[in-house]
């Protein structure tokens, strides 16, 4: 927190090996079950996973922060960074962003100049990912990455790019293709980008002023989901708005969180918006789900080496009702700086993080090693599901991304201002990737996965358009318990995962057989750009709850 001075770390050089809920209710929740599998990718990927972005081709774009010093993955090609205005290694050969293919478990090291410690990102339309913003003399830049499959793609970096130094904040796409910039450390107003020549402004936000602590400050990543009549819920501290961002007013507030604790970061719960149903019908509803964090005083007081318990509770609204109440439910263990990853069933992972502290370097204790999962659609009291741990704790700087193939990336914590290893070091800086495999991957579950052989990846869609699905499986379907779903890659920092959204768009009732052990069905997309931003989705078939692998689709 707060501008610092940092210390040099010589660093080892390395090379990488490799119905309305009532209103109220009880403490509850289901059996642990125990599931789920954990997989060590890579035991050194070089750099450690502060932000994370999947990308169309199947290629995560992973970076930290240029001044912790050294990585532990050189540039390579003669390559070095040479910045003047750094703070910490002036001339630096190593690489501070990499990108992770899926396919090949492997990293490559990426080029990035200026420095994007805790900054903020969206992908495009086109499926460019757009990074906004960061520290010193990255507080102002836009960089631009084009995936690509030759392994020839770098950032390019556009200095001056933003009207405001943008550190901490938090980007959305919206229904026209532009990006809403929001907040960030002493920004309490919103830009977007790309910027209209001549006629983009700066505009004012007071109600980040007014979820400002003094000390504390519980506003910065605010947690925003574009909701289905195209405003944009933003929620910070304990309060939370509706906002029309072309007419620059607020629309309506939302009741404060009944506990009065703050959420956002540095006291750091996490947030989603719950996967959106019924598309063809009126009246579609939204509810934002968000869980855990640290109480009130909690991050001045780890400041002081004194270490509060964390929030064991989640607070459900429904942002369409038009009395929307908050339904506050008890997770079965107490978490902050947990990351929340829809799942494409719609389901809700809850995982990483800390018992104790706060956001902070060196602020955060008793790392929470057991995952959570949140099933959206239980009854109240049968919700939460405990499964297996990971060996490796992810602290502060820890992100979890969901992959196309249905697993969840998880890498990050470094809850030191440099890099730290050593066996003395309170929670290392940690290097590895792994991946969590939730149970629906069991192998017991290969029977009932579905496998799509119809669209073609890469398929383009109009809004309110027929898909033509073709699927196969290897035991018999029950066309009832079948379902498609379409869930937009998010950009994860600070266990927030912006842009993050799923839409259910049923299909069930269609399934026909055509063949041994093949079936079609129809589905219909969403019906404007309210309910999905243009651009690529990963679309799955799910039948009972288990889902396939994904296909990139791309909604234009």
């Amino acid at each position: 927190m707060g501008r610092r001075n940092f210390t040099l770390l010589f660093a080892l050089w390395q090379l990488f090996l490799v119905a309305a809920p009532p209103p109220w209710s009880r403490n509850m929740f289901a059996a642990a079950a125990g599931g789920g599998r954990w997989e060590l990718l890579l035991p050194n990927i070089g750099i450690a996973a502060m932000h994370m972005q999947l990308l169309n081709n199947d290629k995560v774009v992973i970076f930290d922060r240029t001044d912790f010093g050294l990585s532990n993955i050189p540039l390579g090609g003669g390559r070095c960074r040479q910045d003047p205005y750094e703070v910490v290694v002036k001339v630096d050969c190593t690489a501070h962003s990499v990108e992770y293919d899926v396919a090949e478990n492997t990293v490559r090291p990426l080029m990035v100049q200026t420095d994007v410690w805790c900054s903020s990102a969206a992908v495009m339309p086109d499926g460019t990912l757009i990074q906004t913003g960061g520290w010193n003399d990255g507080d102002h830049v836009v960089r631009v990455f084009n995936p690509c499959n030759d392994k020839k793609c770098d950032w390019v970096e556009i200095p001056n790019a933003l009207h405001r130094w943008r550190w901490y904040a938090t980007n959305h796409i919206l229904p026209d293709g532009r990006q809403i910039i929001i907040g960030g450390r002493e920004e309490f107003n919103y830009e977007f980008y790309p910027k209209t020549p001549g006629g983009d402004l700066l505009y004012n936000l007071p109600f980040l002023a007014e979820t400002n602590d003094p000390g504390a400050e519980n506003n910065l990543y605010p947690y925003v989901f574009l909701n289905v009549d195209g405003h944009l819920f933003i929620f910070a501290n304990n309060k939370a708005i509706l906002y029309d961002y072309i007419k620059h007013a607020v629309v309506r507030l939302y009741p404060a969180m009944p506990d009065g604790q703050p959420r956002s970061y540095p006291s750091t719960g996490s947030a989603v918006l719950l996967p959106l149903k019924n598309l063809q019908a009126p009246g579609i509803v939204a509810e934002v789900l968000i869980c855990g964090g640290a109480p009130k005083g909690a991050f001045p007081a780890s400041e002081r080496g004194v270490f509060m318990g964390a929030l064991n509770t989640c607070g459900r609204i429904r942002i369409t009702d038009p009395n929307p109440v908050w339904f506050m439910e008890t997770m079965p263990m107490a978490r902050l700086m947990g990351d929340m990853v829809t799942l494409p069933n719609g389901n809700i992972l809850i995982i990483n993080g800390a018992a104790q502290g706060s956001a902070g370097y060196g602020d955060g204790r008793n790392p929470v090693q057991t995952p959570v999962l949140y099933h959206t659609d239980n009854p109240v009291g049968t919700r939460f599901e405990i499964l297996n741990p990971s060996g490796i704790p992810r602290m502060y700087h820890s992100t979890a991304i969901l992959l196309r193939d249905s697993r969840v990336l998880v890498g990050g914590s470094n809850p030191h201002p440099n890099y730290v290893f050593g066996n003395g070091a309170l929670f290392p800086t940690e290097l590895r990737l792994e991946a969590f495999s939730p149970p629906y991957l069991d192998a017991a579950t290969a029977g009932i996965r579905p496998h799509i052989t119809l669209p073609g990846s890469h398929s383009k869609f109009g809004y309110g358009k027929v898909i033509e699905i073709q699927f196969t499986a290897a035991g018999p379907v029950d066309g009832n318990l079948v379902t498609v779903t379409m869930v937009a890659p998010s950009f994860t920092t600070h266990s927030f995962s912006q842009h993050q959204r799923l839409l259910d768009l049923g299909g069930g009732g269609t399934v026909k057989p055509v063949g041994i052990n093949t079936y079609h069905m129809t589905a219909v997309t969403p019906g404007s750009g309210n309910l999905s931003p243009a651009g690529y989705y990963m679309l799955f078939v799910v039948h009972k709850g288990i889902p396939s692998e994904g296909i990139w689709i791309q909604m234009v």
